[in-house]
């Protein structure tokens, strides 16, 4: 017996079996339960999401022998020659061959006659948006004035290529595109009663590589299980696939926080050697990026496709800022956008790259306390409402030369000169120091920011500071909540000095002669949200 590609051997053959597209389901099992059924149905959607599959599965339920209902038996003749494509009253169409007017209206010419051996006449027209405009002309007519023994169930993947006439009298159903988790989760079943095994990873691969479409997932999944000899291993599909290694990727991200490059070009140049598809690196960066950006923000959320790299995401999630990564995201898709336009490949890529390393923000020389140099006040205003609680920038106590320095009581000042950014800047922002010594650090975090407590982020402040005073410290974070904190936190201090500053500004506006003036002589308003000390505006 010949082989049977797993597309068809395994289509679904009843609603039960459809993957996904619940949306449909529904409104089709209810209207087939309650006898509520339309002349003309019109199923949408991309490539491989079920469009025929379900149309066949509707053209089952209605001619069934048992009777019409959303659960076919499957064991009449009726249900068989359907499985089979051989009943004589579905009669299947591709639009795409007939196209000419006239083979139209011969398809159309038998609509009136009563059906040769089923409950209904079933006209399952494929691709009926290539159709042309005389086509839908003569399918118009039978539309609107259809006999009861006909159904029409047509499919198309461009529904904005169907004339209005033809739209308006059709029940119209989108199917969606299919997530990755389903696809996978359906291969995996598919594989269980093949008897084949394969590596989750291979699978994950398989699945995002379908892009949506469960038809493709398969085929994929037929051509690796010849490609590994019977076996579907994660090696082999990223081979078969020619997708980038996700390793290879989060190198590029750790030269993007390192600031590096020379490393990021050296990189571009191994994918250069491996003929690598530059658009799909990129895709795969923005890819890694959001993982980041979504970990940055809800830490652990969001992993699904990456378990197997949790720890490297939660580790590029702390050595990056959000800003940067917010910024590198949207410079890498408004890249992808311009590649092709690109001279070569290679080197728009690389102008990409080194274009997030020049607009990445520069790094703060002062921490988030010290207030900017005082200016002017605006005309009308009171000075007061700009130099009001601007308070010294910290010195540091340490050089961060690499020469052993002492450990400063002054954290504020030991904070800017690690030049710490992102969540690790965080952290250290909302701690106070304990106590200090010269082999031991102690710090208390601020118990509303325990979520910033993890090991990958403690390890990068440590690293920090025994790279700022020049010597190994061990560093002790106390998290206790039951533990009154010793002191006013840095991110403390910066929160009310910035509210002083706010309640400064505001009194001098409050006692400001012109503003005065103006309420009194036009009725005018302050509106509070709109006052700004002049160091924050």
């Amino acid at each position: 017996m010949s082989y049977q590609v797993l597309a068809r051997k395994w289509r679904p053959r009843s609603f039960d079996e459809l993957v996904g597209q619940a949306h449909v389901l529904r409104a089709l099992v209810n209207a087939l339960d309650n006898d509520r059924l339309h002349h003309a149905y019109l199923f949408t959607g991309t490539r491989g999401v079920g469009k025929t599959t379900l149309a066949r599965i509707l053209a089952k339920s209605l001619n069934c022998e048992t009777g019409v209902g959303s659960h076919p038996c499957g064991e009449c003749s009726a249900c068989r020659e359907i499985d089979e494509g051989r009943f004589v009253d579905l009669i299947e169409v591709d639009a795409a061959s007939r196209t000419k007017v006239d083979e139209t209206r011969e398809l159309l010419e038998n609509v009136q006659y009563a059906p040769t051996r089923g409950r209904y006449k079933v006209y399952l027209i494929d691709e009926v948006h290539m159709f042309s405009n005389h086509s839908f002309n003569a399918l118009l007519k039978t539309l609107e004035e259809p006999p009861p023994h006909v159904k029409f169930l047509l499919a198309t993947t461009d529904p904005q290529k169907l004339p209005v006439t033809i739209l308006s009298r059709c029940l119209q159903f989108n199917l969606k595109r299919l997530p990755p988790e389903q696809i996978r989760d359906y291969l995996e079943q598919i594989l269980e009663r093949e008897g084949i095994k394969a590596e989750p990873g291979a699978l994950r691969e398989l699945a995002r590589a379908a892009d949506g479409s469960m038809r493709d997932g398969l085929s994929l999944l037929d051509q690796a299980i010849a490609y590994g000899g019977g076996e579907v291993r994660e090696a082999e599909v990223r081979t078969m696939l020619g997708t980038i290694e996700r390793e290879f990727v989060y190198d590029l991200v750790r030269a993007l926080a390192a600031g590096d490059g020379r490393a990021l070009l050296a990189r571009v140049g191994d994918a250069a050697e491996r003929s690598t598809d530059f658009a799909a690196l990129l895709a795969e960066l923005l890819s890694v990026l959001q993982r980041i950006a979504v970990h940055q923000a809800l830490p652990g959320e969001g992993l699904d496709e990456y378990a197997d790299a949790s720890e490297a995401i939660a580790e590029l999630a702390a050595a990056l800022s959000p800003e940067d990564v917010q910024l590198y995201y949207q410079i890498g898709l408004i890249g992808r956008r311009d590649l092709p336009l690109a001279p070569d490949p290679r080197g728009g890529l690389e102008m990409i790259l080194l274009r997030m390393l020049s607009f990445r923000p520069a790094a703060a020389a002062e921490t988030p306390a010290a207030a900017a140099p005082a200016r002017p006040a605006r005309p009308g205003t009171s000075g007061a409402a700009g130099q009001a609680s601007a308070p010294a920038a910290p010195t540091a106590a340490v050089s961060g030369s690499g020469t052993a320095q002492p450990v400063s009581d002054d954290w504020p000042g030991l904070i800017a000169a690690m030049g710490l950014r992102g969540l690790a800047g965080q952290l250290a922002e909302n701690c106070t120091l304990v106590s200090c010594g010269d082999n031991r650090v102690q710090l208390h975090l601020d118990p509303a920011h325990q979520h910033l407590l993890t090991p990958a982020l403690q390890a990068k402040l440590a690293e920090a500071l025994n790279r700022c005073l020049g010597r190994e410290v061990r560093l002790e974070i106390d998290s206790g909540s039951g533990t009154p904190p010793p002191a006013e936190t840095p991110a403390q201090q910066q929160a009310r000095r910035s509210q002083e500053r706010q309640q400064a500004a505001e009194s001098a506006i409050a006692g400001d002669e012109t503003v005065r003036a103006l309420q009194d002589t036009f009725n005018a308003r302050v509106q509070p949200d709109s006052i700004r000390p002049l160091d924050d505006a």
